[in-house]
């Protein structure tokens, strides 16, 4: 290729990873919907974007170094910590159940309908137990299931990923070093073992190196992004150097490390980091998907689409039902999550580079696990996208459209506010410090959250689920605005907070940015002194004249979104809606 055609190949590669990955989230589309045919369609009408022509035989090794810093990322998404109780189980379970089954199952019917040996069905067995949270994300934040069902699903997709990655590579081993899968040998069992543990010991290495950076060094967001990706790169390099395909473990191993070892404290939200994952995420699967050509995909075209149906009405229906039997999942909860799982990035990323890597090496039919990993990723993209919301809805599972408040804050306004809220039809949530603050919540009858609820949700590594709002309105507007800073990424919708007195001379409040509830006028303590004189929060639908004295503070819409008037925009009522009011203080009669 010339320079030139070389330049407009990475260009449009980078251009339509990027493009296809915006238009999917703006038609609110698993991003895999979009890229794959995308890059199938630049695959087949040109030849600037194929990766073997680009960069030659270096591609598989990149697409091994590429899923590695993938690999790590989801294992810093690992808190095992948070792995509730209740759902340890059945997440145990079906991983197990759901790995074992689907390698059986595609190892069994593989020779049969693809006309491939043994060996290499096996392969593609392991590949296919994977999901992940990269796909099964999209679809759930669209169909918005109950806590309990989404938690299920991407703790599951989540560890089903390093898991699948694991098992791929040690399969991979035995069949590239013996041309058969013959684990009973005790020389191929060794291997196994003893890629596991270089590949590990590779993992305590990339830890090791990771908390010298990160912590005794202690550099900042930057360049402490910049030291995790050259640790997990060098790390992966250096053991696929010495074993092959012993970095993808070393690389898994890093990440829960980091994840779950006390000290590291990594944020939850990770911009620079997010965004690099998802700008490779993109190029992995516009180039991968060109690599597979209309010629590979009509030979297994019907067998895939019959492989789709067994892993979609067959593998996940039985997987589920033995892993939720005598759980409190209700049926409708157990039907769904038999109705869930999808193959994402891992899966396509490991089937161009283990199916490279046999091809090479002369194993019969190791051509095709690429185009049918691609027919089936597609497939089971396609039906849980379009169909996963009508399923959720039937089944009575779709969470209750509406806004979860957070209110922070235990003063006798606060309190009210709460109650105004909750008769609104919102879901409140208090939290307050003091006992006898505590105490009057409880009174009031609003609900009380747990102690540490707030510890957890300013820690920068912890995710507050659940609540999709946060009003701060302490008595301390330091407090206040530092949590609204902290807070801002560790929560699914807005944070908000009450404003501090014009005159503040407080550390930060008066600096900090952010909206503040109810503008300049309603600050903390206009809001406590006007109750103090009797001024009460009061509702009323929105079609009713707003009375004299009373001030709009929200919109609670038709359909229980809440909209907050703020000091930055104003909160427009509506026919259907309602609205929380501050009414004037009583009048004082002379004496």
């Amino acid at each position: 290729m010339t320079d030139d055609e070389i330049l407009i190949g990475l260009a449009l590669t980078v251009v339509l990873a990027t493009g296809s990955q915006i238009l999917a989230n703006k038609l609110r589309v698993p991003a895999l919907i979009i890229l794959l045919p995308v890059g199938f369609a630049a695959g087949a009408t040109t030849d600037v974007i194929h990766p073997d022509r680009l960069l030659g035989p270096d591609f598989s090794a990149l697409v091994s170094l590429a899923v590695a810093v993938i690999l790590y990322d989801a294992g810093l998404g690992l808190d095992l910590r948070k792995l509730a109780q209740h759902t340890r189980g059945i997440v145990g379970r079906l991983l197990v159940y759901g790995v074992l089954l689907t390698f059986l199952v595609v190892g069994a019917v593989g020779p049969a309908m693809f006309g491939m040996p043994l060996r290499v069905a096996a392969m593609l067995g392991m590949i296919l137990v994977v999901s992940g949270p990269t796909v099964v994300g999209p679809i759930l934040d669209f169909v918005r299931p109950s806590d309990k069902v989404r938690r299920i699903l991407i703790w599951e997709g989540t560890l089903t990923d390093p898991i699948g990655a694991i098992l791929g590579a040690l399969t991979f081993h035995a069949v590239a070093s013996s041309h058969q899968i013959d684990i009973g040998r005790g020389y191929q069992l060794g291997q196994f073992f003893l890629s596991l543990a270089f590949g590990m010991a590779g993992g305590v290495v990339g830890t090791a190196l990771l908390w010298f950076t990160l912590r005794t060094l202690r550099l900042g967001e930057t360049l402490g992004t910049l030291a995790q990706l050259a640790v997990v790169i060098g790390v992966s390099a250096g053991c696929d150097v010495v074993r092959d395909d012993t970095g993808l473990i070393a690389a898994i191993v890093t990440g829960l490390a980091v994840a779950n070892l006390r000290g590291f404290d990594m944020p939850a939200r990770r911009p620079f980091f997010e965004t690099l994952i998802q700008l490779i995420i993109g190029l992995l699967f516009i180039s991968i998907s060109s690599t597979v050509t209309p010629a590979s995909l009509v030979p297994v075209l019907l067998p895939s689409l019959g492989l789709v149906a067994i892993l979609v009405l067959v593998v996940r229906p039985v997987v589920a039902f033995g892993a939720a039997a005598r759980t409190d999942l209700s049926r409708g909860e157990r039907a769904f999550v038999g109705w869930m799982d999808p193959r994402g990035i891992v899966a396509a990323a490991t089937a161009s580079a283990f199916s490279a890597g046999l091809v090479e090496r002369g194993v019969a039919g190791a051509a095709k696990i690429l185009p049918v990993t691609f027919l089936v990723i597609v497939g089971t993209v396609l039906l849980y996208a379009l169909t996963a919301a009508p399923a959720a809805r039937r089944l009575g599972v779709v969470k209750t459209e509406g806004t979860r408040v957070l209110l922070v804050g235990g003063e006798p306004w606060v309190i009210d506010l709460g109650r105004a809220l909750r008769s609104a039809g919102l879901d409140v949530l208090m939290w307050a410090g003091l006992d006898e603050e505590r105490e009057a919540i409880r009174a009031a009858g609003l609900d009380l959250a747990k102690g540490d609820l707030l510890a957890t949700a300013i820690n920068p590594g912890a995710r507050l689920e659940g609540v999709t709002a946060v009003f701060l309105a302490t008595d301390d507007d330091d407090f206040n605005a530092l949590a609204s800073i902290v807070m801002e990424d560790n929560v699914e919708g807005p944070v908000y907070r009450v404003g501090p007195p014009h005159d503040s001379h407080g550390v930060v409040a008066p600096y900090t940015g952010g909206d503040i509830l109810f503008g300049r006028s309603l600050v903390r303590h206009v809001l406590a002194e006007r109750y103090g004189r009797g001024a009460r929060f009061t509702t009323q639908p929105a079609d009713f004249p707003l009375p004299p004295d009373h001030e709009t503070l929200f919109v609670v819409r038709a359909d229980h979104r809440l909209d907050p008037v703020t000091e930055r925009r104003e909160a427009v009522p509506e026919a259907g809606d309602t609205v929380v009011l501050l009414g004037p203080a009583p009048a004082t009669s002379p004496r």
